[in-house]
């Protein structure tokens, strides 16, 4: 096992390179995740990689890398998709009929099935003449490298794909599964750590950040909120994971129930409400366990 100082270490550098926090009882998986790295750089254990850490910079990249959550499935949890195509997809179909285009942004994309889950509904969903992007974000050059190459496993394939999007949109290569041309070309990459300035990457109609605040300190939950708030459009929207909120963090979001998830808005000045409305302000249901394959899309 790692020993205390060794880990002490890892979780400085973590801390300071991605501003995750890695709590103690998190031995074992720093342990896993960097033996296999101590094994190609020569190394006898992982108390002897963190040495060579200390002195190599380019090591503690790799480390970090091999160290980055990266736990995802096809439309994780159901119920954000379900609101995404029931409630915000229509809302903002009537706010964008001038330019008839959507921009989103999956901010720590992890492997990218979050983003190609979204892709498919779009595809499914958008009106003749409508187009979309969506920005693929990750601190993780390696899971970029994923997205880009959109090949995936029969194991990853096994974890929420329903058999009729799996015939419709992947090809079998090798033993592998990649998904179609056409939905690669609508997915660009960039790799982003959330909790540094955000680059210039423009304003989004719907934004998802699920799943990743939970790993930060309350200091960096409210510096990505408030630095997320000039990146979604006044009527857009933000979803975040099923555990998190933006409540007690910063009062400039507007929580709001859409089917069985929550989203969040950017709170507008007094007298202003955002052009395409507001989702129904109640108490959500409790999510969906029905298998993906019940998942709606409207005019799917």
């Amino acid at each position: 096992m790692i020993s205390p100082s060794s880990f002490g270490f890892v979780a400085d550098f973590l801390l300071r390179e991605t501003a995750m926090v890695c709590e103690p009882g998190k031995e074992y998986l720093v342990e896993a995740r960097l033996l296999p790295l101590a094994r190609a750089a020569g190394v006898a254990d992982v108390d002897r990689y963190v040495d060579l850490l200390r002195t190599d910079a380019v090591e503690r990249g790799r480390a970090a890398d091999a160290l980055t959550i990266n736990e995802t499935s096809w439309f994780r949890d159901l119920a954000p998709y379900q609101a995404f195509t029931d409630v915000l997809l229509p809302q903002l179909l009537a706010a964008r009929q001038d330019r008839r285009h959507l921009e989103i942004w999956s901010a720590a994309c992890s492997s990218g099935q979050e983003a190609y889950s979204i892709a498919m509904l779009l595809d499914e969903s958008l009106p003749p003449g409508w187009t979309y992007r969506i920005h693929a974000t990750d601190v993780s050059p390696t899971m970029l490298e994923r997205v880009r190459a959109g090949r995936y496993s029969q194991v990853e394939m096994n974890r929420g794909m329903p058999a009729n999007r799996l015939v419709k949109y992947f090809t079998r290569v090798g033993r592998e599964w990649e998904v179609s041309a056409d939905l690669r070309r609508t997915i660009t990459t960039e790799k982003i750590n959330l909790a540094a300035p955000l680059p210039g990457i423009g304003l989004y109609d719907f934004v998802l950040l699920r799943n990743v605040l939970i790993y930060f300190d309350v200091d960096v939950k409210r510096d990505i909120l408030r630095r997320f708030r000039a990146r979604v459009a006044p009527d857009g929207f933000l979803m975040l994971g099923s555990t998190e909120t933006t409540l007690d963090l910063d009062d400039t979001w507007i929580r709001e129930a859409a089917g069985r998830a929550w989203v969040h808005r950017p709170r507008q000045p007094a007298g202003v409400r955002p052009a395409t409305g507001t989702a129904t302000a109640t108490s959500p249901a409790t999510p969906s366990t029905s298998h993906p394959t019940r998942l709606t899309t409207t005019g799917a």
